[in-house]
């Protein structure tokens, strides 16, 4: 297998209209984690997967395990536990412009992970180790349990590829920035937002930051600058792409997770850096035009689509 990577997926509830949420009635629910975003959007671009986490032997549980498995993401090593619920979280179009997300995760299954969630024989069946800042940002246990499986995974010679995934409710701005640099610095490739590199270094533009972070150690580094696209570094190289296209955003959520499933799956498959960022660039892009995190990862077949369908070209038979 290629790709593991470990984290909490939820469902997600959403009100079928716009406005606030006091007022809805009537609500959709999708199943969302930002790990699992990624690797299903791996799994659509032909790259195989696992997931290591921990689910409620819930309703919950059990919908998202059977989804996941479904996508095609191996599951060996995703536990269910009866001494805690599966997390949920809400998403709010307050406007047509804004969309709020609210989060039921406190003690949840996958809070309570630790490091007897990690097997190292599990881990051995990959090449590249995919890790974001939320499930550090979990608990202490799970903060743990994520540095214990990087020394893991390096030591067995997986290549250990972060996205920082920036969220300050979750935790303090020390703790976060003190985690996340620590995370950097044993990371092969960083994927940083614009507002994420500005936290963590005081800067505000994406050569600066992406120097900061080569001069942890990582080998790349790719900034993410939403609708400009992306910056990319390395020791020998620099430079920007852009989805090759506009699009209309129907939901935002969900962007980075496709993104980095872009990217990896370009640089897996031995695309030159600039293509593989741009492949990342329209995944990101292509997710938002569907609500939801997931129903919006692209195809192989979408993703060439996307860059070589003739703008005006509404219609493909």
């Amino acid at each position: 297998m290629d790709v593991l990577s470990i984290g909490e997926t939820m469902i997600a509830f959403s009100p079928n209209e716009v406005g606030p949420m006091r007022y809805a009635r009537d609500f959709s629910t999708h199943i969302a984690g930002a790990e699992t975003n990624t690797l299903i959007g791996l799994e659509k671009l032909g790259v195989r997967t696992g997931w290591i986490s921990q689910l409620g032997n819930d309703e919950l549980g059990h919908r998202i395990l059977s989804f996941v498995r479904g996508e095609g993401i191996n599951v060996d090593s995703v536990k269910l536990t009866d001494e805690a619920r599966t997390g949920i979280f809400l998403k709010e179009k307050a406007r047509y412009d804004q969309t709020h997300v609210h989060y039921y995760r406190n003690d949840s299954a996958a809070s309570i992970m630790s490091k007897d969630n990690i097997d190292k024989s599990y881990i051995s069946q990959f090449k590249y180790l995919y890790i974001t800042g939320i499930t550090p940002a979990l608990s202490e246990n799970c903060k743990e349990a994520v540095l214990y499986l990087i020394n893991v995974a390096k030591e067995l010679g997986l290549k250990v590829i972060f996205d920082p995934n920036l969220r300050l409710k979750l935790w303090s701005e020390e703790e976060a920035r003190e985690t996340l640099l620590n995370i950097i610095s044993l990371s092969d490739i960083v994927l940083p937002g614009i507002s994420e590199g500005e936290f963590l270094f005081n800067e505000k533009s994406e050569d600066k930051i992406a120097q900061h972070i080569v001069d942890l150690g990582p080998s790349t580094v790719i900034v993410k600058l939403g609708e400009k696209g992306a910056y990319y570094q390395t020791r020998n190289e620099s430079g920007y792409a852009k989805a090759s296209k506009e699009i209309e955003v129907v939901d935002p959520v969900g962007a980075g997770d496709g993104f980095a499933a872009g990217y990896i799956a370009g640089f897996i498959n031995g695309l030159s850096l600039h293509d593989a960022v741009e492949q990342a660039c329209n995944a990101g892009a292509l997710v938002t035009t569907v609500k939801g995190d997931v129903e919006g990862l692209p195809s192989k077949n979408e993703l060439e689509q996307f860059k070589n369908q003739d703008k005006t070209d509404d219609v493909i038979r």
